[in-house]
């Protein structure tokens, strides 16, 4: 198994997690912005990694200490970091959840990668988490993040109207996010797309 690094980029380091965490038997799956710097190729830069688990504190202890992390939250909050590499990994209790949408894990996506195995959500799971963000915070940031990742991956146009739709927000709000994911769009012929859809 791969070892954390100095060098270790945030692609290595989440599926180190992910490949260990699954090797103890632990359902998580990557989400928020960690997902989008991997599917934005570091566009985004996030500083954390939140793996969504059911599993306990004291179950994703073990399997993050013997990589080398530290726990550094509260005694109930699942935070850990790591001596060598900048980012910290968050486990926030299941469900999956974008606005109303509850999926599982084996409805999101694995990658493998040179590092290991990783669980995450996929692209338009991902556009959908940070765009449900926006909505529930007005945040500007978590749209531009939508943006982003949809910008640079295939997603499903047709899930995310009927998302937009069952969040109750209006065909007007989901053309001016179409419009600016095809304004942010690198050229067509050098997407380099992680994954579709």
């Amino acid at each position: 198994m791969s070892e954390i690094k100095p060098k270790s980029t945030l692609q290595d380091v989440a599926a180190i997690v992910s490949s260990s965490l699954e090797q103890a038997g632990i359902a998580a799956t990557l989400s928020g912005g960690a997902a989008v710097s991997i599917y934005s190729d570091n566009q985004y830069q996030s500083k954390d990694l939140n793996f969504v688990t059911a599993a306990m504190l004291a179950d994703v202890s073990p399997v993050l200490g013997a990589l080398g992390f530290v726990h550094t939250g509260v005694p109930r909050i699942a935070q850990f970091s790591h001596p060598l590499v900048e980012w910290y990994v968050e486990f926030p209790a299941t469900p999956i959840s974008f606005g109303h949408l509850y999926v599982t894990h084996e409805q999101c996506a694995i990658i493998e990668l040179p590092a290991g195995r990783l669980r995450i959500v996929t692209p338009t799971q991902s556009v959908m988490d940070r765009l449900a963000a926006a909505i529930s915070w007005n945040d500007a940031q978590s749209r531009e993040q939508a943006v982003l990742v949809a910008a640079n991956q295939e997603i499903d146009w047709k899930e995310l109207r009927r998302w937009y739709e069952n969040e109750g927000e209006t065909d007007e709000d989901f053309k001016r996010f179409h419009t600016a994911v095809e304004l942010a769009r690198p050229e067509r012929n050098e997407a380099n797309p992680v994954m579709s859809k």
